[in-house]
Order: structure tokens, then sequence, then C-alpha cells
């Protein structure tokens, strides 16, 4: 654990602030209470925090203060932090559910006071914890997935390429093949045509063409023969190949079965739950996991805790708009790779403009071709 983290205390009650603070200063030294409304963000962009605890008496000021740390903070979406909620007996419901869809991260029963005073650092801990894991650098099973997926993909381009070596092979021996067989009957009447057309006065034909057959033979046949030995050690190499990598291509084929265990997460923004039920059934023939988001806000809240194979993105968002949402994905560095698909219920030119500026892989429009938007979700899916 570092004790040396920084940690944020967000609340619009000074006192509640260093009443927290106090309960964390044994475990922690670098904890700042920001209680001033209009201070908030410049106070979290100033702390960049690896834990923000949210320490307001309801929900709703708690929920509205973190929704305007993501529509006005220009780094909220980019610092990697787990938040930490203390509730009362009264929200302690809606709170689990919220975590349980990981809007936040961890809860703490807190108000009107705390019976376990150690359950508030112990929070803290973990969340630290977490924050260290994530930041481990271990790949992740959807990233191993992927990886597998392209080495499944060496078979086909070994077997292709053997195929495509062998093809060149036997041209090259039938080129050689006919080309000793033209060399060989041009040179077997050659005495007698030089004869019979009087380009030469031949004394001794039998001689000459003794000579003839014996170049043929000595001079151009064993070269050609030592061509064609030389091309044979090929065709045992491509025919070894199969029985040489065969533990390879055994171990490539599980790992593809593996692989495909891993669904791929499809991350979807949008506020209208008709068009999130719509989805859900089209997405049914495909091998994917869905996600939702009603916001940009939320979207980029799931941004830092799960990292999406795809993202569905609707235009017109309550907060900020898709476009500034996408914009914001592309500001951090594993949202940069992440194909996004614009949705929107119009077509217009300057929509379609200003998603492809930003980023985005293709556009569909509502109300949803089947067709069309499964084609362009499995083709994004497979690069």
């Amino acid at each position: 654990m570092d004790s040396k983290a920084r940690i944020l205390i967000a609340t619009d009650n000074a006192t509640d602030g260093n009443l927290v603070r106090r309960l964390l200063s044994d475990e922690f030294e670098n904890v700042t209470v920001s209680a001033l409304p209009e201070r908030h963000v410049a106070d979290f962009e100033r702390c960049k925090p690896a834990v923000l605890i949210l320490a307001f008496n309801s929900l709703e000021k708690a929920e509205r203060y973190y929704l305007g740390l993501y529509r006005l903070s220009s780094v909220v979406h980019a610092l990697p932090h787990r938040t930490l909620i203390l509730c009362n007996q009264d929200d302690l419901r809606n709170v689990y559910d919220l975590c349980k869809k990981e809007h936040f991260d961890d809860y703490v029963l807190f108000w009107p006071m705390i019976h376990d005073t150690p359950r508030l650092p112990m929070a803290v801990i973990h969340a630290l914890r977490q924050m260290s894991d994530g930041a481990s650098g271990a790949p992740a099973a959807r990233e191993l997935a992927a990886q597998a997926r392209r080495i499944a993909e060496l078979e086909l381009v070994i077997n292709e390429y053997a195929t495509r070596g062998e093809q060149h092979i036997k041209v090259a021996s039938d080129s050689l093949q006919q080309a000793k067989n033209d060399i060989n009957s041009a040179f077997l009447g050659l005495p007698q045509r030089m004869a019979e057309g009087g380009m030469i006065e031949i004394r001794d034909a039998k001689g000459l063409g003794h000579e003839i057959d014996r170049f043929r033979k000595e001079e151009i046949g064993n070269r050609f023969e030592s061509l064609t030995n030389a091309v044979e050690p090929l065709h045992l190499w491509i025919d070894s190949l199969d029985e040489t990598f065969a533990p390879q291509m055994e171990a490539v084929r599980d790992l593809q079965v593996m692989a495909e265990k891993v669904k791929p997460l499809v991350l979807v923004v949008d506020d209208d739950e008709l068009q999130r039920e719509v989805l859900r059934h089209l997405f049914a023939e495909i091998k994917a996991d869905l996600v939702f988001a009603a916001s940009g806000a939320e979207a980029l809240r799931v941004m830092q805790r799960r990292c999406p194979d795809l993202v569905l993105m609707d235009v017109n968002l309550p907060d900020m708009n898709g476009i500034d949402t996408t914009r914001r994905l592309r500001a951090v560095e594993r949202g940069k790779e992440i194909p996004v698909i614009m949705m929107t219920g119009y077509s217009q030119k300057d929509i379609v403009v200003e998603s492809l500026k930003v980023g985005a892989a293709a556009f569909v429009v509502k109300p949803f071709d089947k067709k069309v938007l499964l084609g362009k979700v499995n083709e994004l899916l497979q690069r």
C-alpha cells in the first residue's frame, strides 16, 4: 500500500470533510479536502487523486458532483482513479446498485455516524490495491484473446505460402523439363539438317552427330540434371512442413478454441431505453457481451474500468453529445484504437463530417438496417 497516494475528499461541508480526513490521517499522508463547490473541478485537476471520496450527505449530491466533474473537467476521463462513496441508510440500496453497475467503485455506510471506523481506511486500501493491480501492465483476457485470434491465422498463412511455393516449384520444374526436351529435339536432327541445307560441308556426318550427341548429354543434359536435383529438396521441404509444425499448429488451434470463449465487449452509449432494447435484441445473433451507458459522462466512467472492443455511440446524448464524448475517449491512451460506430436519427453531412474528424470508424442511421449494422459490427470486431 502507498501511504503517500493522493486522496481527495469531495464534500459541500468542510466539517464533514475534515472528519473524514482525520479518520484517514493515521494511514495516509496526502489527503486533501475540497469543500467549495466553485473549486471542485479545479481541486480535482490540481490534486489528481488515486482515490476520490464522495463525502456528501445524500446520494443526489454525490451524483451531481461526479456528473459535473465529467462534464467540466478536461482530465477526469483520462485519470485512473477509484471512487468511494459515503452513504446513509436510506440510500444504501441505490448506492449498492450503482456500484454494481460500476458507476462507483465502492461504498461505506457512514451517515449519520460511522460505527466501524476502520472500515473507511480499509476501503481506501482496497481501492489502492485495485489501482496497483490495474497498473501492473498484465494484459487483460480480451487482449490475450484478440492476440490468440491473430496467431490462429498463422496456420492459414503458412498453408497458403506452402501451396504457393509448391506451385512455383512445379512451374520451375516443368519449365526446366520443357527446355530440356526442346534442346534435345533441336540437337537430334541438327547434323542431318545441316547436311541437307548446305549450311556447311560435312565430310564425316557420323562423327559430327556423335560429337553433338555427346555435347547434348554431357554439357547440356548434365546441367539440366543438376538444376532438377537442386529443386528436389524444395519438394521434400514443402512435404515436411505439416509434420514439422504439427505440435505448434495443434497448440495454435487449442489457443483459438480458448480465445473463442472470451466474448468481445461492446459498449452501447444511448439514453433511449427502447433503442437499447432494440440493440440488445439485434446483438443476440453476435457472440458479444454488451454494457450500456445512458450519457457521455457515464460512458467515460465505464471506459475507466473496462476496455471495450467496440463502441456504439449515439450522437444526441443528454449531457455532452456523442461527438464530444468520442473526442474525449480518443484523448485517452486506451481509447485511441477502439473503433466507434456513430448512431443518429439524422444523416446530415455536417454530423458525418464531424464524426469522421473525431475518429469514428463507421456511421449508422436509425432506424437500424439489421444487415448493415451487424455487417459493420462484425467487420470492426474482426480487425
